[in-house]
Order: structure tokens, then sequence, then C-alpha cells
């Protein structure tokens, strides 16, 4: 079945507050929509979610290269998905978040075309998945209200935003232990510490009675050896985020033990490349999470199927949807999130 069509356009969505993080301040979504149409009518969608601090794209450049990907998608059989995405790829090098709408639109057409959900793409039927919430860098009082509400919300995994205030980092993290009850938490610095201080943080933590699913990329992405160095340091499970955008990444990761766990990101790798990643991890003995940018339901959903499809992932971390204003639909503001098919479910944004 040929592609027809491929078109893209903005994606601008509402946030119900500012999301603060060690990289920045997150106010607004400029997202990037891409649709497919086969030439039976199926449309597929897509979504990428440039963030420069992370990727170096613009929504302005992830725009461009899927505009430009029409004449490379265009004319050619959605059953040959594979080397129309490694075309893409290929020749959009450095555009992760428009290269993942692009794959998106064209898997999701396929599959409606199969009559498939992407979970059973990925490998198995659909079925709900849970995940946690994340709390950005706040102060104490709003750290405690966001807790209360994730408690009423139904979270029992809370991932907390550090990196810049460790004394901070750890008055937060303790407001969290006391207004929920057993909160698993999780705590991501984007890259804001050394690992001596990584260290001294799981010290503290450790000393206030609380224990941690994980630390998520405490160092600087291009610094393996200081990855691997906090992770001799602590006994907390060390997750490599930004170190690992693609599967050669993965492999180095692997190789030099750098990390106990690899979060993939679709927004980083796509979906293709997000599964060679999950066989690479899984043959070196490595755990897995799963995370999001700050996406709609089309992008959240898409991870989703691929959590529930290959059953592979320990942590999910796919909460993008609800940081967005309750204007945006989404099937759900609590932990589960309810998937469907054909495809990913999704038919507008």
């Amino acid at each position: 079945m040929k592609i027809e069509n491929l078109t893209s356009e903005p994606l601008d969505m509402p946030m119900s507050e500012p999301l603060n993080i060690s990289l920045g301040r997150i106010e607004e979504i400029q997202n990037v929509a891409v649709e497919v149409e086969l030439e039976n009518g199926i449309k597929g969608i897509g979504e990428g979610s440039p963030f420069p601090p992370v990727s170096g794209e613009t929504r302005e450049g992830a725009l461009i290269a899927a505009q430009r990907a029409e004449k490379i998608v265009e004319g050619d059989h959605v059953e040959n998905y594979r080397s129309i995405i490694d075309r893409v790829k290929s020749t959009f090098r450095n555009m992760p978040s428009s290269n993942l709408a692009v794959e998106t639109a064209i898997i999701d057409a396929y599959c409606k075309h199969t009559e498939i959900s992407m979970a059973e793409f990925f490998g198995s039927r659909p079925s709900p998945v849970t995940t946690d919430v994340t709390l950005g860098i706040d102060s104490l009082e709003k750290t405690r209200s966001k807790a209360k509400d994730a408690q009423k919300r139904g979270f029992g995994h809370i991932k907390l935003k550090t990196g810049n205030d460790i004394k901070q980092d750890l008055k937060r993290i303790e407001i969290v232990s006391t207004e929920m009850d057993n909160p698993c938490i999780k705590v991501d610095a984007n890259q804001g510490w050394s690992p001596k201080e990584t260290e001294r943080f799981a010290s503290r933590v450790k000393e206030a009675g609380v224990d941690l699913e994980l630390i998520e990329q405490p160092v600087e992405a291009n610094d393996l050896k200081g990855l691997k160095e906090a992770k001799r340091r602590v006994d907390v499970p060390i997750a490599a985020d930004e170190s690992v955008f693609c599967k050669e990444d993965a492999l180095k990761v692997a190789g030099m033990r750098a990390a106990d766990i690899i979060n993939i990101k679709t927004g980083k790798t796509g979906l293709i490349e997000s599964q060679q990643i999950v066989s690479i991890a899984e043959a070196a003995g490595l755990d897995l999470m799963i995370g999001c940018n700050i996406e709609s339901r089309i992008g959240i959903h898409t991870a989703a199927h691929m959590v529930s499809g290959t059953g592979s992932f320990s942590y999910v971390d796919l909460d993008g949807a609800p940081i967005m204003s309750e204007g945006i639909k989404d099937s759900s503001h609590g932990p589960k999130i309810n998937i469907q098919g054909p495809g990913h479910g999704e038919h507008d944004y």
C-alpha cells in the first residue's frame, strides 16, 4: 500500500504550570505533528518534542526536517517502513524528534492498515500501563502540595527533579516521603552533579531513612567514566538517560558497565532503534526504564504501546500529558494509561 501524502505542522499545547529542571525552565510546549495518508485513505499520526538543551533541535528546525522528509516517504510502500525510516534518519541526522514524528506516523499507518495495535507490532496485545508522576524543582510548600495531589490521584511512584541544590533536594524528598503513603521515589539530576556530589546526596538520603528506586543521569551526558564512578560510589541503581541517544551509545554504556539501567526515550532513539536498545540491555543484563518528553497523548500512548508490547520495562515514566493543562484531551490524569489499537489508538491531536 503506497504512502500518498506526508504533512507536518506545529503542535502547540498549554501547560498547567512551568516545569523547572536543572537544565532550565519549560514554560510552553512547541511540538511537531506529522500525518501520513495511504492511498486507501488510512492515516497515521506521529509527534515529536524538540528540546534544545538535550537534543540541540529547535522546533523550527524539526518542522523543516519533517517537511523535507516528504520526498523520501511519499510514493513508497508502507510495508517498507524499515527502509523508509532508515533513509529518513540517515538523511536528517541529529534530528531525533522530527524523525520520531515521521517514524511514528508511518508505523501507525502500517498497523492500522494491517489492523493490529502498535503493542502487537512490538510483540504483545495492548494492556494498561502504570506510570510515575514527575515533580519539578519547586519550593518546599509547592512540593508538599504536589505530593498531596499525587497521593489523591493514586500515584505510588514519584520522580523528583533534582540537581541544583542538594540540601533543598533532600528536604523535598523528605516532604514527599512524609506526605505520601510509602511512595517509590526516583530522582533525576539531569546531569547536575559530579560523582562525589552523587555520593554525598545518596548518603544523606539514606541517613534520612528514605530508599530510592534509582538516580537518573547524575553527571554530564558525555562523561561515561564519571557515570561509572558514580555507580561505584553509591548503592542506589544508576540510570543512563542523556548518555544514550542511539544503539551505539547503549553498547558503550553496557560495555563499560557504566550504569545499572538504560532509560529509553522514543524521542531520542525512535521506535525501531528503541527495540534494538531493549535487546542490547537485556543481553547485557541491564534493567530498563522508559521516559518521555512533554508530549500529548500521541507520544505518550506510542511509548506505552512499547512498554506493553515488549514487557521489558521495570520503570515507567510516561507522565508527559498530565503535565499539560486540563484543556488537553487525555485518557487519564492518574497513574494508569489505557491504550488500544489499531496503531496507537489515537486519531487526532
